[in-house]
Order: structure tokens, then C-alpha cells, then sequence
């Protein structure tokens, strides 16, 4: 398949896209705003002649946002353009340069789908001097329209697994030219950067920086606001747990071990935080079915005694429910999802466990695991087992702590290895 042809097909899917917008607006009433956006016929007005970036959801606007706040300091004379693809993501942008010192300088839309002319439309209104991708989400028309315009592109904190690699192999009349379009891959890791040169991306385009996910900055008054809330809770003295950025068939499992650990301690608290806000009111229902006490975060109320479960149902305020928590779960793991990011625990020196199902951060899984950080587990009993023994033994666990925040202290500065090199691209567009 070439170019030509993934266009075609993309105009003749139009239909399938639209039922599946419309799917997406049912179960997530926010899909069904702003949809001249995702067609570029009714962008918001944009400053031109400064840095797009593209990150496509929740997790790559957060990952994204200490990149963001440097690129804002290093060039106060450009203005920055954020584009995502989720109502969620849009959300989590708007929440984080909310504050005043942002306004004119960071503009937000969607990303248009990747249609040759709604590309060419959102890149004569934007005019970036350059164009930064998140990660791996890699789009043939948006990034060749680029190229036609001399528009440098990035590609940030790439990752490639050998799985999607395979998978961009068997469209290589496709992929290889529009990876060859790339001025820049940073690639966490040189096993990704060896995938993407086979794939047909330049040699001298590609650079091994590391993860800048290692370089989380941590406010020193987020735990101390943990700590104070446990205490107006009286909950200083119970166990407390979190499983985090969970999926559908997955909270039955956390649930399923957070009732074995109730047999041992009747006082245990679990901070269950579904990884889609669609899913918030039917998790919520999934834990008073199965007769949890459980309490929504976003009710503003006070946890009582008797509450077992807090459903994290509130947008941006992971990282604090993190710190809430004396050890963390993270979802996308024990499902077929390759897992979620293992850093944000770790940088709160939280002991770490995950399902086995890791794809999607094998180099920072293996890094965390082979430290002693990272424990890994196949089923509720597993789970509830290693969360007690944690519990227990307060050593271990102050040992995983430790291990944990060595590790990211170990790898940091791919951000500053990132920044060089999109330096370079502005210094010669």
C-alpha cells in the first residue's frame, strides 16, 4: 500500500469513521463537540510561525508537558500549538497552561483525521516553524504535507515495539517514505532505533535519548497534601492501595483481590481509577454491585471509616491519588493493553506491581524490574498476596521505594538530549 492508496481508502471509510465518532459521542457526549475541528473546517484562531506538537491522548499530554513548559522558556517568541485527538486529552491541555502566563502563547485544537486536504488546511493556519510528534503516532498525509512545506518534523520519546514493527513492515510502500519525511526520531532505546532504521527511516535522523518520562518533576507539596488528607480522613493508619489506569475486564480483578485482602484487614482502602472517564459511572456501579462501600472522589465528600473503595473518578489528579497511596497497582496489564506508565509511582516512591502484560514499556519495566522496583503479578490472589506481604514487611517495600526513585534518577536527562536536538531543527528549518 502507498501513499496514494491509504488516502483513497481513507476517503472511502469516511462513513465508518463518522459511526464510530458517533459510537464514541454515545458512550462520551464530549466526541459529539467540536467535530469541524476534527475536519479542519472550523479550527479555533491560531497564531502562526511557532512549534506544533501533537500528543495524541492523556498520557502523551502529560508525558509532553515538561517538554511544552522548556520549549515555552528556551523560545518566548514562538507561540506553542497543542493538538490532540481525545476529549480527554483536551482537557488535560487545557487544565495544565490554563494559568495566566500561558495565555497567547499556547493554543489548542484537535488534530484534523489524516486527509491530504484537511492536513494542507491545518498547516496554512498554524504555520509551524517546526513539528514535534509525540511518541508513535505517525500519520502519512499530515507528515508529507509537512515535507512539502520544509516543515521539519520530530518524532519525541519514539518507541517501537517489535510487535508494531512487524506490523509497519507489511505496509512498507507506506511507511518507509513517510518515515524517511522524518528530520528527527528520538528513540527510547537502541533497539527502537535499530527498528526504525530497517523501516526506513534516515540513519543520521535518528538518535537514542532516552525516555523523557524519566525526567518527572515531582512538587515537594503534593505528598505533604497527601499526608494532610489521610489525616482529616483518620486515615493515617490504614492500608491503602491503589490500582491505577485500569481496563475493562481488569477492575473485576482488582476488586476480586482487594476482597481477599478485607479477610486479613477489614480496614484496607482501595483507590480504584478506571483509565477512561466513560467507564467512571460503570465502574462505580461495578463496585456497589458487588457490595463494596465505595465512594466517588468527585463528590467532594469525606471518607468515612467504613468506606472500602475510593473510585478515582476526577481528571488530572493522578499523581496526587498516587500519593495518597502507600503502594501502587498499574492497569493495562493484567488485559492485553501492554500496560501504563510505571514512572509515576516510582517518582513518588511508591512501591510498583503490574500484570505481566507490559509491551509498551518493556526497556522501563525491565530497568525498574531488575532493580527490585517492579513486581509483577497474573491474577487477584497474586495481587492480593504481594500487597499484603508489602504491607508486612516494611523493609521490602521501603527497599522498592528506594530502588524505584534510583532508577529514575539513573536515566534522566533525555529531555535535556530532546531539547538539542529540536534546537537543531529550528537553528536550520
Amino acid at each position: 500500500m502507498n501513499r496514494a492508496l491509504y488516502t483513497l481508502l481513507l476517503h472511502l471509510g469516511l462513513p465508518l469513521v463518522a459511526g464510530r465518532l458517533a459510537w464514541r459521542a454515545w458512550r462520551a457526549p464530549a466526541y459529539a463537540r467540536r467535530i469541524g475541528e476534527r475536519f479542519a473546517l472550523d479550527l479555533p484562531p491560531l497564531q502562526p510561525g511557532g512549534i506544533w506538537l501533537h500528543a495524541v491522548s492523556v498520557g502523551e499530554s502529560i508525558a509532553a508537558a515538561p517538554l511544552i513548559r522548556q520549549l515555552l522558556a528556551r523560545y518566548p517568541q514562538l507561540p506553542i500549538t497543542i493538538t490532540c485527538m481525545t476529549p480527554t486529552g483536551s482537557e488535560r491541555i487545557q487544565a495544565l497552561f490554563a494559568g495566566p502566563e500561558y495565555a497567547g502563547r499556547v493554543q489548542h485544537c484537535y488534530l484534523p483525521y489524516d486527509l491530504p486536504w484537511a492536513a494542507a488546511r491545518f498547516l496554512e493556519r498554524a504555520q509551524p516553524r517546526l513539528a514535534v510528534v509525540m511518541e508513535t503516532e505517525l500519520w502519512p498525509n499530515h507528515i508529507h504535507q509537512c515535507a512539502r512545506r520544509g516543515i521539519p518534523v520530530a518524532l519525541a520519546n519514539a518507541r517501537l515495539s517489535e510487535r508494531s514493527a512487524h506490523g509497519y513492515a507489511r505496509f512498507a510502500k507506506l511507511t518507509a517514505p513517510m518515515l524517511a519525511e522524518l528530520s528527527l526520531i528520538a528513540v527510547q532505546t537502541a533497539a527502537e532505533a535499530e527498528r526504525f532504521r530497517s523501516l526506513g527511516a534516515r540513519p543520521e535522523c535518528v538518535e537514542v535519548t532516552g525516555s523523557i518520562k524519566f525526567d518527572l518533576t515531582i512538587d515537594p507539596a503534593l505528598p505533604v497534601r497527601a499526608s494532610e488528607l489521610r489525616e482529616q480522613w483518620g486515615a493515617s493508619s490504614r492500608p491503602v492501595w491503589i490500582a491505577a489506569s485500569t481496563h475493562a475486564g481488569e477492575d473485576e480483578i482488582v476488586l476480586a483481590a482487594h476482597r481477599l485482602l478485607l479477610e486479613q484487614r477489614p480496614e484496607a482502602l482501595l483507590i480504584l481509577v478506571p483509565r477512561h472517564p466513560e467507564r467512571f459511572a460503570a465502574v462505580f456501579e461495578l463496585c456497589q454491585r458487588q457490595g463494596f462501600a465505595t465512594l466517588r472522589r468527585s463528590s467532594g465528600a469525606a471518607l468515612l471509616a467504613g468506606d472500602q473503595v475510593l473510585l478515582g473518578d476526577t481528571m488530572g489528579e493522578l499523581l496526587f491519588l498516587y500519593a495518597l497511596a502507600d503502594l501502587a497497582f498499574v492497569g493495562g496489564s493484567l488485559v492485553g493493553n501492554g500496560g501504563h506508565n510505571l514512572l509515576e509511582p516510582a517518582a513518588l516512591g511508591k512501591p510498583v506491581l503490574s500484570g505481566p502484560h507490559l509491551f509498551n514499556f518493556l526497556e522501563i519495566a525491565a530497568q525498574l524490574r531488575e532493580a527490585g522496583a517492579l513486581l509483577e503479578v497474573t491474577d487477584a490472589a497474586d495481587l492480593a498476596q504481594r500487597v499484603d506481604r508489602l504491607w508486612r514487611e516494611p523493609t521490602e517495600a521501603q527497599r522498592m521505594r528506594a530502588a524505584g526513585l534510583a532508577v529514575m534518577q539513573a536515566n534522566q536527562g533525555a529531555l535535556a538530549r530532546l531539547l538539542a536536538g529540536l534546537a537543531r531543527l529550528l537553528r536550520h528549518p
